[in-house]
Order: C-alpha cells, then sequence, then structure tokens
C-alpha cells in the first residue's frame, strides 16, 4: 500500500493477547480498522469520509463499494500496474503529468478509473526517466490484480489496462470493510 514494507503483527493492538491488556473496545477496533485503510490508500479523513458518503448512496453493499471506489483511483492503478513503488510516488506521477488516461494528461490522483480506460505514460524523455529509475525493469507483472492488464508497447512503453471494476476477492486487503462502515455509520 502506502509504503513497501509488510505490516508487524505486534504493532495491531486487535490481535494482542487480550488477558494481560485491558480489554479493547468495539470503538477501538473500528477506529484501527479504519485507519489502517486510511494509511493504505493515504487518504485525509475527509477524503475518505467522501468516499463513504458515495458509496452510502450507491446500491449494493456499502463496504463493498467502497473499496471498489477506492481501488479505481488513478494513483492505486498506477501503483498496481508497478510504475511506481509506492502510493505516494504514483501520487507524485499523476500529480507532475508523466501518466495519461486515454491519451489526455490527467494530473488529479483521486480521477476515478472507469472500465475500458487506457493508462499510459506521456511520450516525453522527462516521463520515461522517472521510470527507469529501476521500478518498472523489476516489474511486479505477476502480481497485477484481475481487473487490470499491462502490456508493454514498443520502445519498453507500458500501457495498462482496466478490464472491470475492482473486485472484493482480487484485493489484497486484510481489512474488514464492514468495520469501517459501522464506524462511520456514527459520523455522517
Amino acid at each position: 500500500g502506502l509504503t513497501g514494507k509488510a505490516p508487524n503483527p505486534r504493532e495491531s493492538r486487535v490481535a494482542a493477547d487480550q488477558s494481560t491488556s485491558k480489554k479493547i473496545s468495539q470503538f477501538c477496533v473500528r477506529l484501527e480498522a479504519k485507519q489502517r485503510l486510511r494509511f493504505n490508500y493515504g487518504l485525509t479523513e475527509r477524503q475518505l469520509l467522501r468516499y463513504v458518503r458515495i458509496a452510502r448512496k450507491t446500491k449494493g453493499s456499502t463496504g463493498q463499494v467502497l473499496l471498489q471506489l477506492l481501488e479505481m483511483r488513478l494513483d492505486n492503478i498506477v501503483f498496481q500496474l508497478g510504475l511506481a513503488p509506492t502510493i505516494p510516488a504514483a501520487r507524485q506521477l499523476v500529480n507532475h503529468r508523466h501518466i495519461l488516461v486515454n491519451d489526455r494528461i490527467v494530473d488529479v490522483p483521486s480521477y476515478r478509473c472507469e472500465p475500458q480506460d487506457i493508462i499510459t505514460v506521456r511520450n516525453r524523455p522527462t516521463s520515461y526517466n522517472v521510470l527507469k529509475g529501476g521500478v518498472f525493469e523489476s516489474s511486479r507483472s505477476n502480481e497485477i490484480p484481475d481487473h487490470l492488464s499491462l502490456s508493454i508497447l514498443e520502445g519498453n512503453k507500458p500501457r495498462g489496462i482496466v478490464n472491470q471494476v475492482a473486485k472484493r476477492e482480487s484485493m489484497d486487503l486484510n481489512i474488514n470493510e464492514l468495520l469501517i462502515v459501522e464506524y462511520y455509520s456514527r459520523k455522517a
């Protein structure tokens, strides 16, 4: 997600031995799930609250729709395609106008990608120099989710396609989205 680090099991107080410590409240469990989601995608509280409100208005399971909205963000898709090592690096690529969606420059990291969108790198030397920092050469093509596909065009130019809306099964998240929906049920 946000960093290349693996999660440390000792950091989660929920999984800690509860017999030695005070019983953890349900609010704390929900708050930690919400914070894990926020930090995984690098969102502010206001951004996440906005996505929760959109997910509530949409048909279907609010938790699943919320995760789909977050997975279809442009910065997350650039990261999932292996064009950037972390989500903040992918956000910087998008902000600096290196990424094209359907042959148009998009410099908004929260841009919501749709199925059949084509994500490419801008055709200029500085854009390819950013990718040649060793990230793309060691591409994680075997870890690309089902809803995305990556192909290499002539001249070692990457091209990603959004095949479909992300499904919960293809998301590599160890987060219970119902806890997040329950957390926000008191707020908005």
